[in-house]
């Protein structure tokens, strides 16, 4: 196997990415920021497609998507496929150099989280010339998988024979309950650290708690309790017994790390149940929460929590960025937590303390039986909110007068209001909807200018609560996550539907807003681009350049990261919901991005990942 070293190493530090893409956040702070400018405004419209590898699944049964971004270091890539397959790549050609597939020869350990999707792999190196290199990759079904980056091999000293089953640490008997890594895992020296995705419905789910390996030999050095136990700061927000056997509030969208200050931050997801609360009265921390925490102990530093006694399933649905900030006039290293409520939250990366100031605001509360939903939420004054607020007769879509009339007839059945609005059994529009405001794709962050950039979605949906059968251990179940649309099939809201906002976040304004995607049959028809719902994120450039896919139109696209002026797109053989990274090989600088489509936009499903680079010999 050949090395193509481009640049040396430097995989452990806070700094921007340069010719490797050495994390699926860029770096350890998760910025999704590059250096590179080879790719820049004046040239990116001569952008062509450099190769393309093909995972060959699109003949299995199940079609599933493809959410991972790639890692390169030192001239070679690697992913995970739509199946958790790992591959190994020249890249510079896309020649395939080995492959590993964690179900040929070893059992599932059990069923798979989130439909088995996978955001990605993590990298470590013992820093030694010539020394170890491994490939760290978290299975759905509840595995971790260290992989020798040479060749391919699973290293024997690590768990048992190369596989750490996540499970054997628990108490409770996880066998049966949807269990396993979705993102990637973190890294901090020798330590590798995971956040899972498990259930969240009404039955009994697995615990989410943060959870830290040595990264040679697998033992667990610590676990998070993200349900605090009795003695543990944050368990009198939990009433009664209501702790015990509480899943969720789990950190599903993956870590950050702050390298120096030996820091590892999570966003955290909403408690089990996600739609109804009687039976976990108060707070529930750590659900909804920004935490930051001791690398080497797990010891909580700081938190805050976002959003109180979640009714909405609005996890922090993604790791908080580590950013730099000017504020008040110092240099501030800071932590940027975007919502899926459509907020930016920014915390003093050491203290915690809000940046901006937080208010407490009413919010309307629960009729249904049994529920207390929280009287306020923590709401910032600054940045404002980049998606949509409220949905009722005043925002519903204005198309054409037939989709109009067709969105009011429907919203006679239910409740409408602002954002907070709580479940009922009568039905609630939830806005923003389950899908966001910001999701896992998260944000991306330009340190020369404070610039965040985040794509979010304005889809409501409705909740409608269910009395459960009888003899069921729960009290209410419901309707199915239904959005809110037309009778074309589109969102019943007024656009845009999807958006890409870029954020001052020195100043707390938006430096631009523009509608992301577009429906082309809605263009021909004279309606202005509505944008659409959008999986997969930004990364930005010392080019000028933000890239992302992502929407449902299946294009890869640049803006102009000061204006927000599309500067260049193409169409993808499947959408690219997936965030996208960039490298530099033997002097060319390379984008790439997985078009998998499928998954939650329900497109047409594919098997590629797309490399686009400049022309040969020009720049």
């Amino acid at each position: 196997m050949t090395w193509l070293a481009a640049k040396p190493m430097d995989l452990f530090g806070d700094h921007p990415s340069g010719a490797n893409w050495e994390t699926v956040g860029g770096d350890r702070g998760c910025q999704r920021y590059s250096t590179l400018s080879q790719i820049n405004r004046e040239n990116v419209d001569q952008l062509e497609v450099a190769w393309v590898y093909r995972t060959g699944e699109l003949d299995r049964e199940r079609k599933k998507t493809i959410e991972c971004t790639p890692l390169v270091i030192d001239g070679v890539m690697y992913l995970s496929t739509g199946h958790l397959r790992v591959v190994a790549l020249n890249a510079e050609t896309g020649e395939q150099l080995w492959e590993f597939d964690p179900f040929a020869n070893h059992t599932a350990a059990g069923p798979l989280a989130s439909g088995g999707v996978n955001r990605g792999l993590a990298w470590w190196s013992d820093q030694k010339p010539d020394g170890e290199r491994r490939i760290l990759h978290g299975t759905s079904d509840g595995r971790l998988f260290s992989i020798d980056a040479r060749t391919g091999q699973l290293d024997p000293k690590f768990g048992n024979g190369g596989i750490k089953d996540l499970r054997e640490d628990f108490e409770e008997d996880l066998s049966k309950m949807a269990y396993g890594p979705t993102s990637a895992p973190a890294i901090c020296g020798d330590i590798v650290f995971l956040g899972v995705s498990n259930g969240e419905g009404p039955n009994i789910a697995a615990p989410g708690d943060i959870r830290a390996f040595d990264v040679r030999t697998g033992r667990q050095l610590w676990r998070f309790h993200t349900v605090p136990r009795p003695g543990e700061k944050g368990h009198e927000t939990w009433e009664g017994d209501s702790w015990k056997y509480r899943g969720g509030a789990n950190a599903w969208g993956g870590l950050s790390v702050d390298v120096e200050r030996n820091l590892v931050f999570a966003g955290l997801g909403s408690a089990a149940f996600d739609f109804y609360g009687g039976d976990r009265h108060g707070e529930n921390l750590y659900a909804n929460s920004t935490v930051a925490l001791d690398a080497s102990s797990g010891e909580l530093k700081w938190h805050f929590q976002t959003l109180r006694h979640d009714l909405w399933d609005h996890d922090l649905p993604v790791y908080p960025n580590l950013v730099t900030v000017t504020h008040e006039g110092k240099r501030i290293p800071a932590v940027a937590q975007v919502t899926k409520t459509g907020f930016v939250y920014l915390f003093d990366r050491e203290s915690g303390e809000p940046l901006f100031e937080i208010e407490e605001r009413p919010v309307p509360q629960s009729d249904v039986p049994g529920e207390q939903a929280s009287p306020t939420q923590p709401i910032p004054v600054k940045p404002p909110p980049f998606s949509v607020q409220h949905f009722d007769k005043s925002n519903v879509t204005d198309i054409a007068e037939a989709n109009r009339e067709y969105v009011l007839k429907e919203l006679q059945k239910i409740r409408t209001g602002p954002a907070f609005s709580p479940p009922s059994l009568q039905g609630t529009v939830v806005t923003p909807g389950f899908h966001g405001g910001a999701n896992w794709s998260g944000a991306s962050f330009d340190p020369e200018t404070g610039i965040l950039y985040v794509n979010s979605n304005n889809v409501p949906n409705v909740m409608t609560l269910v009395e459960s059968p009888p003899g069921a251990k729960y009290k209410y179940g419901h309707r199915g996550y239904k959005q809110i649309r037309d009778q074309e099939g589109y969102p019943g809201i007024k656009p845009p539907w999807g958006v890409l906002t870029a954020i001052d976040l020195n100043q707390g304004e938006f430096a631009w807003q523009v509608p992301l995607g577009e429906y082309e049959e809605l263009t021909e028809r004279g309606i202005p681009q509505t944008g659409t719902e959008t999986f997969g994120g930004t990364i930005v450039t010392a080019g000028g350049l933000v890239f992302i896919g992502g929407t449902k139109d299946e294009k890869f696209r640049a803006f102009d990261k000061s204006t927000g002026e599309v500067l260049w797109e193409s169409q993808l053989p499947a959408g690219g919901y997936a965030t996208p990274s960039t490298y530099e090989v033997n002097g060319r600088q390379y984008v790439v991005i997985a078009a998998g489509g499928a998954g939650k936009l329900g497109t047409r499903a594919g098997d590629a990942f797309v490399v686009f680079a400049l022309p040969e010999g020009g720049n």
